[in-house]
């Protein structure tokens, strides 16, 4: 009987504290494994990452004519840097299975309509990570020359290797969050939280926050890099509300399809407002 009684409530999506710790547990576990071989393959691409991350530092030597170098600053300096940039590697690479356990342990709980959107914001939040991450490696050269041209010529930088990481991560991180953002508007647009109209007629504030967020990832000064964060961040948000108001089109014609089968004139016009 237990055990009846446990399929029964796993076929209705309903769980004990006990089980959904459970199955917290294995899903962490899943996800910590394949983090773990995504950190050894990082070991072997860690060198060239290094190498692609610190380029903009050997080309303030080339292009500012001084003397311009990565720092350690103790004996274990190097070997935690390789780890550091290992790690990092591991999660980007192993980001489509901690993602699906996070969304495997929350589908239970959505409706089969939130589960199709959900599997959708799945499939392309990671392809937009990727690429805000890519542009922000585009304007990181950019950035480093900027910053570093206000120290005199005849000044040598020498740079820490560890800030200087965090610094790159940071920046990759936050662009790529900041690429992701327009699709959580399109998420709530589908599950019904935030309609299409709404979404356009905040486009002031919206531009706002996304020169904001742009000035403050890259220094005030460097506008091409600014200009270069915000631009696609600025296109994804029209793109964004484009989406959410053909969505609330089709949605408006099903819903008065339905309501006039049973006579009543439903004119969502009048709803809006």
């Amino acid at each position: 009987m237990a055990k009846q009684a446990r399929k029964q409530r796993k076929s209705e999506g309903r769980m004990s504290l006990g089980e959904h710790l459970i199955e917290f547990r294995n899903r962490l576990f899943i996800s910590a494994i394949a983090i773990a071989i995504g950190l050894v393959a990082g070991w072997f691409l860690s060198d060239w990452v290094w190498d692609m991350l610190r380029q903009p530092i050997y080309d303030i030597a080339e292009q500012q004519g001084r003397t311009a170098q990565i720092n350690y600053d103790d004996i274990t300096g190097a070997f935690d840097l390789k780890i550091q940039i290992s790690l990092f590697i591991g999660v980007i690479l192993a980001c489509p299975v901690w993602l699906y356990q996070i969304w495997a342990f929350l589908a239970p709980g959505l409706t089969k309509r939130e589960k199709l959107y959900g599997f959708g914001f799945l499939g392309l939040a990671v392809p937009l990570f990727l690429g805000g991450a890519y542009a922000g490696w585009l304007v990181i050269p950019n950035i480093v020359t900027l910053l570093t041209s206000f120290a005199p010529e005849e000044d040598a930088a020498f740079i820490g290797a560890r800030r200087y990481l965090d610094f790159t991560i940071k920046l990759l991180l936050a662009v790529g969050v900041g690429f992701v953002l327009p699709l959580f508007l399109v998420m709530l647009n589908f599950m019904g939280v935030l309609r299409g109209a709404s979404i356009l007629k905040s486009w002031r504030v919206a531009l706002l926050c996304i020169i904001l967020f742009a000035g403050i990832a890259t220094p005030a000064a460097d506008l091409m890099s600014m200009f270069m964060l915000a631009a696609p961040i600025v296109v994804l948000y029209f793109g964004a509300a484009g989406i959410a108001i053909l969505h609330d089109r089709r949605a408006d014609k099903r819903r008065s399809a339905e309501l006039a089968e049973y006579g009543i004139d439903d004119d969502p016009s009048k709803v809006a407002e």
